[in-house]
């Protein structure tokens, strides 16, 4: 419950460190899994001392025990082992120092711990950090290569060796830290962080040599998992050996079944690249020769036919048809030409004949009265009327007599 206070009327420290204690005491007794990071039993004493860390928060907390409970499970338990423990909290007063008193210990075994991976596997794959398509693919020549492995370590030499050898002149960013123990997930997830915030570095490999399945625990961590499945970098996972399988393995982009296999993943040959440019340019040389010898036959070919090596030929053929053609075309416009001027002349020779100006050259007149009606029948003319006679010459006056 909150204790009121103020700067007038402050709290003593030991009321409230016993205001503490009688919160602790309330918890009751917990069942509480760690690693043993030390371990001290003084011969004769009857009490144990151990520390309990979490290695995913970096978290200790201090325990102990009465040298019997700790007896139960000596031959199994020691430092760096992960255990179960049924303790009650503990406030001491007089130093403010929280503990955990022991009443029993139960080792983790390797069939629970597999188990429990297994579990957070299962978790981990529903939430799709394994999904392939979250994959990042490596590039073919990384410039600068991030390492993360234990310091001095075979897996360190195997990597920067192998890499070397492929691609001399191949760069590493190398980020020591412990790859076991309490210390190795923080310590990994913060270089593969640092490592990852760097613009330069390509890709980042996490190595280590085989080991137990307890060594391997960090690498299956799920701190470790997200930290890798956040990274833009792509991350090689190159942690022990062929039946190793933490669960790096699956969040990584890319598994290598040891610390040499990820060199030979990540750095391409230098000699395996020129012989494959080397073939790449003589498929390019043979390619070549076969497209011009291919054509240097067709235009043998093509020189070997009648319109190439003789190209007037045709056009002579041609002009001679349209000489032809010409020819012709005069001599049907002759004949159209003579049979319409014959017609146009009969025709002629017609309207001369039929018109009235022969007609009077002939002898005949035409009769016309005084308004100029053509007088057809005597009765339309009167006794003494005045007509006009026209004839082919010209015209002349003509009285009807009664």
């Amino acid at each position: 419950m909150a204790v009121n206070t103020s700067p007038e009327s402050p709290l003593p420290v030991g009321e409230v460190s016993r205001l503490i204690g009688g919160w602790i005491d309330r918890l009751g007794a917990v069942w509480v899994e760690g690693q043993i990071t030390q371990l001290s039993r003084r011969p004769g004493a009857g009490v144990v001392f151990l520390t309990l860390r979490d290695p995913s928060h970096d978290i200790s907390v201090s325990v102990t025990c009465y040298r019997q409970v700790f007896d139960a499970v000596a031959d199994v338990v020691g430092e760096g082992a992960r255990v179960v423990v049924l303790a009650k909290p503990e406030w001491y007063a007089p130093r403010g120092q929280l503990s955990l008193r022991a009443a029993e210990i139960r080792p983790v075994g390797v069939g629970e711990l597999l188990a429990r991976l297994e579990q957070l596997k299962k978790s981990l794959a529903a939430e799709g950090l394994f999904a392939p398509e979250r994959k990042k693919a490596l590039p073919f020549l990384p410039q600068l290569i991030g390492l993360v492995c234990g310091r001095a370590s075979a897996a360190e030499r195997d990597v920067l060796e192998n890499a070397r050898h492929r691609w001399p002149a191949v760069r590493f960013e190398v980020r020591n830290v412990p790859v076991q123990g309490v210390h190795a997930v923080p310590q990994v997830v913060q270089a593969v962080k640092d490592l990852d915030a760097m613009d330069e570095v390509d890709v980042i490999i996490v190595a280590r040599g085989g080991g137990s399945v307890e060594d391997l625990l960090p690498f299956s961590d799920e701190q470790l998992v997200r930290a890798v499945a956040g990274c833009r970098t792509p991350v090689v996972s190159a942690i022990g050996h062929e039946p190793d399988n933490p669960l790096l393995d699956h969040v990584a982009d890319l598994r290598a079944s040891t610390p040499t296999d990820a060199a030979k993943k990540v750095v391409p040959d230098v000699g395996e690249e020129l012989e494959r440019v080397r073939m790449l340019r003589d498929r390019a040389r043979r390619c070549a020769a076969a497209f011009v010898e291919r054509e240097e036959r067709g235009l043998a070919h093509a020189l070997t036919r009648p319109a190439i090596q003789d190209p007037h030929r045709m056009l002579d053929e041609r002009a001679d048809h349209v000489l032809s053609l010409l020819e012709r075309g005069r001599r049907t416009l002759g004949h159209l030409l003579d049979r319409a001027d014959s017609e146009l002349t009969h025709t002629h020779a017609r309207v001369v004949a039929l018109s009235p100006a022969a007609t009077l050259r002939r002898g005949y007149a035409v009769l016309q009265r005084a308004d100029g009606h053509v007088v057809r029948d005597p009765a339309e003319v009167t006794a003494g009327e005045a007509l006009r006679a026209r004839v082919a010459d010209g015209e002349l006056t003509v009285k009807v007599d009664g």
